[in-house]
């Protein structure tokens, strides 16, 4: 069953591409060692020296030193250490934080509890597409901010933000910026030397890379303190033993990502997209240019997102819904509501994240199976009737 299904959640994970995994598994079996001094014994400098050029090979990709970039368990970890780190080395004359209401959960439960701390958390407005109000954000931004919070993408809705200029209102006011880059990294161009930004929370599994690593970029000078006890790894940052298969993944899945691969995979969003747009009562979530090139986020009037993937599900479509019933909270898309949409548009979205391993066959099937699924629910809803 699992090989006929067409995973289409390619946001949430990704398979891990075999090349990948052949580079991680020598760090398994042969060079299994911890990254030891240049003192060490061989085996020890061996892996890290591997560490080395993976954490180099990474930063390159986004313009940065070698030394500007910590390896970390993912996506969750960077962003705590970059909202509490840099709240713990901060001045107590800035006591400001400003964030998206559609940050991911690291983002905005960061936020939460610092601002149980003592810190006042403020929120952007954003427009129906989920893109910054810029003007509200130069007026809440001010001399006592310590770090704005802004996502490059998002990992909903897939709108994607004017990065330089948020950066240039936080340089304004000399505020620090960090930006989750967990959807967007190596699918999007990124590079610090020209964008104001000082920290970024990358990830290796949203892009064929193996679960369990990730990074943050700390651009050389930015104030942060580490947030764990331990030893003095990662620049004293982030103490624990290193994951060096994780590391070498991580690298060979970011050498991997080509921007041929991104027109691929927007041309296979656009497909999906403009099929399920000619069903009536639908409608697309987040910006239609703006936007990131595998994700697609549809809502569907009259029908619920849990009902649709359960049918999708059966049929061997793997996607995911922002309704109630699939969140272990029980609340709606936190991502729908913020954007102005209100219960029903949240419990009947689905969103489609392409991959690699995906092709336009997939695409076809799963607009036909949708167009099928949703007449007959609609077929058989009180509020759905006659509305097919």
């Amino acid at each position: 069953m699992l090989e006929d299904t067409i995973y289409l959640d390619n946001a949430a994970a990704t398979r891990l591409d075999e090349r990948v995994l052949e580079a991680m598994t020598p760090y398994f079996f042969e060079l299994y060692a911890v990254a030891t001094s240049q003192f060490g014994y061989s085996l020890g400098i061996d892996a890290r020296d591997a560490l080395e050029d993976a954490r180099a090979q990474i930063a390159s990709r986004i313009g940065a030193e070698p030394d500007e970039f910590i390896f970390t368990s993912g996506s969750t970890e960077s962003s705590n250490l970059a909202l509490k780190g840099v709240a713990s080395a901060v001045s107590e004359a800035r006591r400001h934080l400003v964030i998206s209401p559609l940050e991911d959960f690291p983002v905005l439960h960061g936020a939460r509890t610092l601002g149980k701390q003592g810190f006042d958390v403020t929120l952007v407005q954003v427009d129906e597409t989920g893109r910054v109000d810029l003007e509200h954000l130069r007026d809440i931004v001010s001399p006592q901010t310590a770090l704005v919070s802004i996502q490059m993408a998002n990992q909903e809705i897939g709108t994607t933000q004017d990065l330089t200029a948020v950066g240039e209102i936080c340089r304004e006011n000399g505020a620090l910026f960090h930006t989750d880059a967990t959807h967007s990294f190596a699918r999007l161009p990124l590079d610090v030397r020209d964008l104001p930004v000082d920290l970024i929370t990358v990830a290796a599994h949203t892009i064929h890379g193996p679960k369990g690593i990730g990074g943050l970029f700390i651009r050389d000078g930015t104030p942060i303190r580490k947030w764990m006890d331990g030893g003095f790894q990662e620049f004293n940052l982030r103490p624990g033993v290193e994951n060096i298969p994780g590391a070498v993944g991580f690298a060979k899945a970011v050498d991997l990502a080509t921007s041929e691969e991104r027109v691929r995979l927007q041309a296979l969003r656009d497909r999906l997209i403009d099929a399920l747009l000619q069903i009536p009562h639908t409608r697309l979530n987040g910006h239609p240019v703006h936007r990131l090139p595998h994700n697609a986020n549809i809502s569907f009037r009259f029908v619920e997102g849990e009902s649709l993937l359960l049918h999708l599900d059966m049929r061997g479509f793997a996607v995911s819904t922002g309704s109630a019933c699939f969140s272990r909270s029980l609340e709606a898309s936190h991502v729908i509501l913020g954007i102005g949409g209100n219960h029903e548009r949240a419990h009947g979205s689905v969103r489609f994240t392409f991959g690699r391993y995906n092709e336009e066959g997939d695409v076809d099937a799963v607009a036909e199976a949708i167009a099928d699924i949703v007449k007959e629910l609609r077929r058989i809803s009180p509020l759905g009737k006659d509305r097919s």
